[in-house]
C-alpha cells in the first residue's frame, strides 16, 4: 500500500506537494488553500516549487503526500515498533526472529530518513529510485520476519519448501535474478523521475519509440541521464533473457522433483516480467499530443516491476529456508 501510494504521488505530480518534512506547509493538515501556500511559500522562500513561484497543489495532490506519510509514519511505524517489543519479551522468540524484528526497526526508521532527504531534495530522480529501494528492502524483511515466526510457531508454509539440493544449486541463480529485476525497477524509477527521460526514445510511435529508440536499436552512449530510457530497456532485456534461460533450466532440473515450488516461484516471476514489459510498451505508445502518457499505466508498471522483484526475493528467503540456514 506504501508502495502504491508513492507510486501514485508520483503519477498525479504530488511529490512536492508537501515540501516541509514532517509537517506539511507549516500543518499537520493537507486541506491547504493556494493562497495559504503562497503565504507559506513568501515565508519560506528557500522551499519554493521547483516548479517556479507561482505553482499551486490541488487538496487531492496534497492529500496524497499526506496519506503517504501518515500511512508510513503514523501507522506501520509504530506498528514495527510494538512488534519488535514484543518479540524482546517472548522467551520461545529465536535469535533469527529477533534479529529481523530489529532489521524491521533499522529499516522503517532508514526510510523515514530517505523520505525526508526526497523531500529536500524536491524528488530528484536518484532520491525517489532509492526511496523505493529501501522500501521494497523493508518489505523483505517483514517477509523473513513472518517466516522465522512461522516456522517457531510450526506453520511454515509447504510453497516455501523446496528440494534441499535444488535450493543450494539455485541459491546463487535466484539472487542474481532478484537483483537483476531490482536494477531494472531502479532505472525505471530513475526514469520516471527525471524530466523528459520518458520521452527519451521519442513520441513517434511503433516501432521508432518503440522497440526501436528514436529509429535506432544501437547508438552511442553519450549522456546516462538524458539517455537513462535507452539504458533501462537493455537492462530489461538483458534481464528478461536471463529470465527465460532460468525459467527452461529449472524446468530441466525439476523433472523429478513431485513438488516443483522453487520452479513455479521463477515461472511466474518470469511471466509478471514479461507482461509488465508489454505494460512499459504500452505506456512508451500510449503517448498523444493532448494529454500526453497515459500515466496510469506508469503505476500499473511499477506495481508490477515491485510484486516480481518480491517473488523472487521471497524465492531467495525460500531457497535459504530450505537449507535451513536464515531460519
Amino acid at each position: 500500500m506504501v508502495i502504491a501510494l508513492g507510486g501514485l504521488i508520483r503519477i498525479y505530480d504530488a511529490g512536492e506537494s508537501c515540501p516541509d518534512w514532517p509537517t506539511c506547509f507549516g500543518t499537520w493538515g493537507f486541506d491547504i488553500t493556494a493562497e495559504e501556500q503562497g503565504e507559506w511559500y513568501s515565508e519560506n522562500p528557500s522551499e519554493i516549487d521547483s516548479r517556479g513561484s507561482g505553482h499551486r497543489y490541488s487538496t487531492f495532490q496534497i492529500f496524497t503526500e499526506w496519506s503517504h506519510r501518515l500511512l508510513a509514519g503514523a501507522i506501520l511505524g509504530p506498528l514495527v515498533l510494538a512488534n519488535w517489543l514484543s518479540l524482546r519479551k517472548q522467551e520461545e522468540a529465536s535469535a533469527q526472529a529477533r534479529f529481523a524484528s530489529t532489521l524491521t526497526v533499522i529499516l522503517i526508521i532508514w526510510q523515514g530518513a530517505i523520505g525526508w532527504l526526497t523531500v529536500e531534495m524536491d524528488n530528484l530522480h536518484w532520491s525517489v529510485a532509492l526511496h523505493l529501494s529501501s522500501a521494497l528492502a523493508f518489505t523483505m524483511s517483514m517477509v523473513w520476519l513472518w517466516l522465522c515466526l512461522s516456522k517457531i510457531e510450526g506453520k511454515l508454509p509447504d510453497w516455501i519448501r523446496f528440494n534441499s539440493e535444488l535450493s543450494k544449486k539455485w541459491e546463487l541463480i535466484v539472487a542474481s535474478l532478484t537483483m537483476g529485476v531490482f536494477f531494472s525497477l531502479f532505472s525505471g524509477t530513475f526514469v520516471s523521475t527525471t524530466p523528459g527521460a520518458n520521452s527519451g526514445c521519442g513520441v513517434d510511435g511503433f516501432p521508432d519509440s518503440w522497440p526501436q529508440c528514436d529509429g535506432n536499436f544501437l547508438s552511442g552512449l553519450e549522456d546516462v541521464v538524458s539517455q537513462s530510457q535507452m539504458i533501462h530497456r537493455w537492462i530489461v532485456g538483458v534481464v528478461f533473457i536471463s529470465m527465460i534461460y532460468s525459467s527452461f533450466r529449472i524446468w530441466k532440473d525439476s523433472q523429478k522433483d513431485s513438488k516443483p515450488f522453487l520452479r513455479n516461484w521463477i515461472w511466474v516471476a518470469t511471466a509478471m516480467f514479461a507482461i509488465n514489459s508489454v505494460i512499459g510498451a504500452t505506456y512508451i505508445l500510449s503517448w498523444n499530443l493532448e494529454e500526453g502518457f497515459l500515466e496510469l499505466l506508469s503505476l500499473v508498471h511499477l506495481m508490477m516491476a515491485s510484486l516480481c522483484f518480491l517473488v523472487l526475493a521471497t524465492a531467495w528467503i525460500g531457497c535459504k529456508v530450505s537449507e535451513d540456514e536464515l531460519i
